[in-house]
């Protein structure tokens, strides 16, 4: 007996409740969706780089200590930051070649690998440098510094006689800018391993008062004509202090510390 279109037209499936849900779901994914990816594409233009304080900084010297001053990219010295050590590689104007061949090996040479080595070591790495009347110089030293931006610029004459100046504007500079349980001065000619270096700071925490190097009595050795010693300030002959030496060592905060409270350059 042929069916009518009555039953016909009853005997189609009627959707379920939970797959309009499904549906509905699926619907109002694709379009939030849709808007998110709107809204990323129009916002990227606005995103700022996650590390936007400069690393290289200039420190100025005032008579009664350390004056904060705006860094060489421009940025503020603010709050100390917290390492376990601070290493400032010593260099000068005449050892452009030394620093490519630090950062060709162990030494990062962008803000991402630097912060990268902080991280797995908690050593912080800058080059140490003073500043020069020679303009040309101190232009090319300035466009190392916007390229790598991994200096601690000093307000001190960079030359050979200055160096015990020099060292000593090093630790209460890397005093005021980091707090630090050690500060370690190494040389240009250094090739460190980074991960030896921080597991022997490591061992050496519990020590208040450290140093880490050599030590050696010096002579003086001049012109016999020449009856004063300019570096040492004294009358020249025979051995002068025990003092550090080499071309790396550290100091534990506590030494530091005692160094940036004396009054004078001595």
């Amino acid at each position: 007996m042929p069916s009518s279109p009555k039953l016909l037209h009853h005997g189609r499936p009627v959707p379920r409740r939970s797959t309009v849900v499904v549906l509905g779901t699926c619907l109002l994914i694709g379009f939030s969706g849709f808007i998110f990816g709107l809204t990323a594409i129009f916002s990227s233009g606005r995103q700022k780089c996650t590390i936007a304080e400069p690393r290289s900084v200039r420190v100025v010297w005032e008579k009664e200590g350390v004056s904060k001053d705006t860094g060489s990219s421009g940025g503020q010295i603010g709050k100390r930051r917290k390492v376990m050590g601070f290493v400032g590689i010593q260099t000068g104007f005449g050892s452009t070649g030394r620093r490519r061949s630090l950062r060709r090996t162990w030494m990062p040479s962008d803000r991402q690998g630097l912060q990268r080595l902080e991280e797995s070591t908690g050593l912080a790495f800058r080059f140490v440098i003073g500043r020069t009347r020679d303009q040309t110089k101190m232009s090319e030293l300035k466009k190392e510094v916007a390229e790598y931006d991994d200096f601690l610029l000093l307000d001190i004459e960079e030359q050979y006689s200055m160096l015990p100046y020099k060292t000593l504007a090093f630790f209460k500079a890397a005093y005021a800018l980091y707090d630090s349980e050690f500060y370690v001065k190494a040389d240009d000619d250094i090739y460190l391993r980074p991960d030896r270096l921080s597991l022997l700071l490591a061992k050496e925490r519990s020590h208040s008062q450290t140093y880490i190097g050599c030590m050696k009595k010096g002579q003086v050795f001049t012109d016999p004509k020449l009856k004063w010693y300019e570096p040492l300030g004294q009358l020249v002959g025979g051995e002068y202090f025990l003092h550090a030496y080499g071309p790396i060592y550290a100091l534990s905060v506590d030494v530091v510390a005692s160094l940036v409270a004396l009054k004078n350059d001595r």
